[in-house]
């Protein structure tokens, strides 16, 4: 099995930039290829304001490294031990970049992608080796939130898969084999459910943008950063546990099923959710939120570490 050492990164936006930071942590050398201008300098930002995060949590050594190489030549990774493909969730677009990744690196690389939605069934079919092709879809920021779905085709090799499950753990990650490809894979099937009651409440007036957002981090959302939802009925039942609950407040759960809904995003609907988050906003900038959210990741993981969760 080939050890990794050199990880390229095809696309480096958001995900991309997150993985690099990651890899760069783990002592590993990374290229990001992008056609990107002034992704040097994005990169540089990124990583100057990840690694003291990674730091905090063990994962990174104390003086951060420099920046990757970034380049617009998919060549420059014809030396990778694994690929890392962040691309745009367009299937014609990941088909090119696949194309051109395996004109570059050799036959038994991994090309594992980010894609959120896309089935691995689709970005093999034109591929010359699918058996190396593979989901390998994170949650973000990906440099702090550990887990990792891992996906198959129904071409990806069982070797490929293992090659994969090795390397993201050894980054520390929390991997997740899906025993079958679905559209959106596990994660984003589960928060795509609740998202889709999110609006629907909006839709049907039941309660305000602000108001649906406190309910779950004031109140499940708390109990899931614990436990899944599983677990957490489980331990709902009482001493008589899963089953007890099942049996005796599974009738209720039926009947709140039934009144799910299922909205659509007319521009009404998409001015209101708007209109709502601008309002919870009260004033604060993306930027500073997304730096509260992380700090907050960092010492959330340390507390689940602690606590053994």
């Amino acid at each position: 099995m080939r050890k990794v050492r050199h990880v390229g990164i095809a696309g480096g936006g958001l995900i991309g930039l997150s993985w690099a930071s990651l890899f760069l942590a783990r002592g590993l050398h990374v290229t990001i290829v992008d056609p990107r201008a002034g992704l040097t300098e994005e990169a540089e930002t990124f990583l100057a304001q990840a690694w003291p995060m990674l730091r905090d949590l063990g994962l990174a050594d104390a003086e951060a490294p420099d920046v990757p190489v970034c380049t617009n030549e998919t060549a420059a990774l014809a030396e990778a031990d694994f690929v890392q493909e962040n691309g745009p969730d367009r299937i014609d677009v990941k088909r090119q970049l696949i194309a051109e990744l395996e004109a570059t690196v050799a036959p038994d690389v991994v090309i594992a992608s980010s894609t959120s939605s896309l089935l691995p069934s689709a970005l093999q079919e034109e591929a010359n080796h699918p058996g190396r092709i593979l989901v390998a879809h994170p949650m973000n920021p990906p440099h702090l939130v550990p887990m990792v779905e891992l996906v198959p085709g129904p071409q990806t090799a069982e070797a490929a898969m293992q090659a994969a499950e090795n390397f993201y753990k050894s980054l520390e990650r929390v991997t997740i084999r899906l025993q079958q490809e679905a559209v959106g894979h596990l994660a984003n099937r589960l928060t795509s459910a609740l998202y889709r009651e999110a609006v629907n409440i909006v839709a049907e007036g039941i309660a305000t943008v602000e108001d649906v957002d406190k309910a779950i981090t004031h109140g499940p959302g708390l109990r899931w950063a614990l436990n899944g939802p599983h677990l957490t009925y489980h331990l709902g039942g009482g001493k008589g546990g899963y089953r007890h609950y099942l049996d005796h407040l599974g009738p209720t759960q039926e009947e709140r099923w039934k009144g799910l809904g299922t909205p659509s995003l007319t521009e009404a609907l998409k001015d209101a959710l708007v209109a709502g988050i601008e309002r919870e906003l009260e004033g604060q900038d993306r930027e500073t939120l997304t730096q509260r959210r992380d700090a907050a990741l960092v010492e959330l993981l340390k507390v689940k570490e602690r606590f053994g969760f």
